[in-house]
């Protein structure tokens, strides 16, 4: 199958679809946590710490390979429900761990929080992996980067308690 074959094989409708839902719930969560930025700029912050434009970016990516992600899952396996439900679970709780940290100030909270969305989140990777491999390996960054995440959180806590 040639390139272009590939690219006509594309279901756009429902790619689009799926890449707009997580960019959606990043969107919403930025603008209700948009306030809290300031906040979160006036703190100590632990070694590491990348500039405040680079978080948007990132964040950006990452849910459009999460769109595609669930993408290459619907593809391949139709509506699989334990997959697509652990996918929606960690995308909830992707939400709320930005109104934990950034307006609420939670840290210590924000970050168990985090800690149980990395888990679900390698809980979604494995059950895309079970479906489609190149779901799973397009999951990996954003695993990596919530871990990461982890570390600024609990820094956070740490210098700011």
């Amino acid at each position: 199958m040639q390139l272009s074959d590939k690219f006509h094989n594309i279901h756009w409708k429902n790619l689009i679809t799926a890449v707009a839902i997580p960019l959606a719930v990043g969107g919403l969560s930025a603008w209700i946590t948009k306030d809290g930025m300031k906040a979160f700029e006036a703190v100590s912050q632990p070694p590491l710490t990348p500039p405040m434009w680079l978080f948007p970016v990132v964040w950006s990516i990452l849910f459009v390979l999460m769109g595609i992600a669930s993408y290459l899952v619907v593809l391949q396996k139709g509506e699989d429900t334990k997959a697509l439900t652990l996918y929606a679970v960690q995308l909830i709780f992707n939400f709320f761990w930005s109104i934990w940290f950034f307006n609420l100030g939670w840290y210590l909270f924000a970050f168990l929080w985090l800690v149980a969305l990395w888990i679900l989140i390698l809980a979604t990777t494995v059950a895309f992996y079970r479906i489609s491999k190149p779901a799973a390996w397009v999951m990996l960054p954003y695993l990596v980067w919530v871990a990461f995440a982890g570390y600024l959180n609990l820094g956070m806590w740490w210098l700011n308690r």
